[in-house]
């Protein structure tokens, strides 16, 4: 089923989908939505005798209309099945995947997917929705070099109309879309906008930026479907946190609604229709049992609290919602890593995200190491944190993921997770500045992005003494374009006084940490990829005017500046040209903001300079020294070598870099060319890889 003319993502049909998940065909009776039911049925019930799965015969989400409720519950467990046997073999998001399928199963029996389009925040949890939309067949590369994205992806299928996988944007992209609805097919008032929200995405300031204009509009055809499991990748903090809470572990609300709905099923003739009026009495039992005012208070309707494992209970809740006309809320209580004991089990994050695991009993299938650069921020933090008591760290619902965890469990009292809200982290950092403190602000590279207005403004532009370390940065890898933390090297070379490092060694790191929480009057950046820093420190050789000498011989003719996890790479190049005989130095900046005028005097010593660094080419380290040359009057030959400015795909780390031009030997043979022909300039031009902005 394709979306409707005029309303629907653009260029993409089921023609066009990667051969490994292209929708299986079957016969000419399945064309009819009763012949699909009846194959459906046909298929389940040969399969049972014959040991096949009834997950095999879904390709689409209506063949799962016609499932009687002992079909669906044996669907359920194979799904889960599934997931855990794929995502076991290929890492991913399993906790939350498993604790949405009973949810994502009704959502595609009572909603018409892609007319009516669902978007989930975050996408991660679209594992069951991609099963049941044609691509069981592609998780065997789930988040593969040219797989299964780990995300919704518009290039995959017509049900992906949203490629979200930052926190808190599903209700703006849906009140968007519901509003283009209204005015694009005014007659049609039977389509809906579908947005299943997890209560961690609710932490975010921009998700109730959207409540507020979706319950200023009575009639939005919009369903807001809230999955709430009490985490986001550890349990959900804040007040309205404790407010779901509340709502989902009052001990008196669900016995006496129970109760209530059980005596008056019972009732004969009336008992059925009587029980679609208990939704009408509904809110007064709240009001006396669990209070819950704050989303009718914001006029949206509100259906729950829902058993999220209770299939027939979800899909009435959905229907219900479904048939109000205005924008409903329902409140549906899941449990993350629901059918896999050991997620369960695993109280770090419930197997949140996972890597290789032993499908029966969770245990990793590779030794994990302490020797990563999160680890070793991690130890250096708690080392900092016992030798200064103004130092307190902040974390944006990210506690484990960014290695904050130690110092969160010596130091509690100085440790504060915002939720999923960067830009709240950034401001209220700034703040604690101002009244005394030095915050270390950890999240991810790429999350940085939501909070360069905050960065700018609320910290740089008042001089305050704010470090953030940025984990994964640079190509992180098989969570693909989202996550790749190649912005930041750009973006904060626009931060007037900003302090950027990028260690190339665990050494430099913790050097580069205790710079850092000393800085006073301004902000600070550590920035680090998610592998592992060299097994053994690379000392220099020697320091000019604070600039690392790594490696050096002969006369050089080429300068290769390397930053933070290339340094590796340009040591590995300056080798691969030696051999050639061509003669090389290595350096380091160390601090690569403030920019050192040092930098330019040295690079205009030299014939060819080559920087190397693992972020955005454009407007990043490279770009500024090239600049600096120029102002200089310096006419020095330099290629900026790095990531591409373009939304770079999904595979491993390696790969990745690899298609980027970021190996020690693409960088040697690019050089070599160039000192053989002296056309430094023109040789770089190809690939176009290097330089596709």
């Amino acid at each position: 089923m394709s979306a409707p003319s005029g309303f629907g993502p653009a260029g993409r049909s089921s023609s066009r989908l990667p051969p490994v998940i292209s929708r299986a065909t079957a016969s000419g009776a399945r064309h009819s939505q009763q012949g699909r039911q009846a194959f459906v049925a046909t298929m389940w019930t040969a399969g049972k005798l014959a040991g096949m799965a009834l997950l095999d015969s879904i390709n689409e989400p209506a063949d799962l209309r016609g499932l009687s409720p002992e079909q669906l519950a044996d669907l359920a467990g194979q799904i889960r099945q599934f997931l855990i046997d794929h995502v076991s073999r290929t890492g991913g998001h399993l906790g939350p995947n498993l604790g949405v399928v009973e949810l994502t199963l009704g959502l595609h029996r009572v909603f018409e997917s892609p007319r009516d389009p669902i978007i989930f925040d975050v996408g991660h949890q679209a594992y069951v929705h991609k099963i049941l939309t044609g691509r069981q067949s592609g998780f065997d590369q789930l988040r593969q070099q040219d797989g299964l994205s780990g995300y919704p992806s518009r290039a995959e299928s017509e049900h992906d109309w949203v490629e979200n996988s930052h926190a808190s944007t599903a209700l703006s992209y849906a009140e968007g879309m519901a509003k283009a609805l209204r005015l694009t097919h005014p007659d049609d008032t039977e389509r809906r906008v579908v947005a299943v929200v997890g209560d961690g995405a609710l932490t975010g300031g921009m998700a109730w930026e959207a409540l507020n204009n979706i319950a200023a509009d009575p009639a939005l055809p919009i369903v807001i479907v809230v999955n709430d499991n009490g985490r986001s990748y550890t349990p959900t903090v804040g007040g309205l946190a404790n407010y779901l809470n509340d709502l989902r572990t009052n001990p008196r609300y669900e016995p006496v609604l129970d109760l209530v709905r059980r005596n008056v099923s019972r009732a004969p003739l009336v008992g059925p229709a009587a029980y679609e009026l208990l939704h009408g009495i509904k809110s007064g039992l709240k009001d006396i049992l669990a209070p819950q005012g704050l989303f009718s208070d914001l006029g949206l309707k509100y259906v729950g609290p829902i058993d999220g494992h209770d299939q027939a209970g979800v899909e009435r809740a959905l229907q219900q919602a479904k048939q109000y006309g205005g924008p409903v809320l329902v409140h549906c209580m899941t449990h993350k890593g629901q059918g896999f004991q050991a997620a369960l089990d695993n109280v770090e994050d419930q197997f949140h995200s996972v890597g290789k695991i032993d499908a029966v009993t969770g245990e990793p299938l590779q030794a994990s190491t302490t020797q990563n650069w999160t680890a070793t921020f991690s130890r250096e933090l708690v080392r900092i944190g016992r030798e200064r008591p103004e130092v307190v760290a902040v974390t944006a619902a990210m506690l484990h993921p960014t290695g904050l965890a130690a110092f969160a469990q010596e130091h509690p009292e100085r440790t504060f997770d915002v939720g999923i809200a960067e830009q709240h982290a950034a401001t209220s950092s700034a703040g604690l500045a101002m009244a005394g403190l030095h915050p270390v602000v950890a999240i991810y590279s790429t999350f940085l992005n939501r909070a360069y207005d905050q960065l700018l403004m609320d910290v740089a532009l008042h001089g305050l003494g704010v470090t953030f370390v940025l984990d994964r940065a640079g190509i992180t890898g098989p969570d693909g374009s989202s996550h790749h933390g190649m912005w930041d090297g750009s973006i904060l070379q626009t931060v007037p006084g900003l302090h950027l490092a990028q260690p190339r060694d665990a050494a430099r790191l913790a050097s580069a940490l205790d710079e850092a929480v000393a800085i006073s009057d301004a902000p600070s950046v550590i920035r680090f990829s998610r592998d592992s820093p060299p097994a053994d420190d690379i000392d220099p050789i020697r320091t000019v005017n604070g600039i690392d000498v790594l490696s050096e011989s002969g006369d050089a003719q080429v300068l290769l500046v390397g930053h933070g996890a290339m340094v590796e790479t340009a040591l590995a190049a300056a080798e691969l040209l030696r051999a050639q005989g061509i003669g090389v130095r290595v350096v380091d900046p160390v601090w690569s903001l403030p920019f050192n005028p040092a930098l330019v005097d040295l690079a205009a010593d030299h014939a060819y300079v080559v920087t190397i660094e693992d972020s955005g080419v454009v407007g990043g380290c490279g770009a500024r020294l090239t600049q600096e040359l120029a102002q200089a009057g310096h006419t020095t030959a330099i290629h900026n070598v790095g990531i591409p400015q373009r939304f770079q795909p999904h595979g491993s780390r390696g790969e990745v870099l690899a298609a980027c031009g970021l190996t020690a030997q693409d960088i040697a043979r690019r050089v070599a060319e160039s000192v053989s022909t002296d056309v430094l300039v023109d040789a770089w031009q190809e690939p176009a890889s290097y330089l596709d902005a």
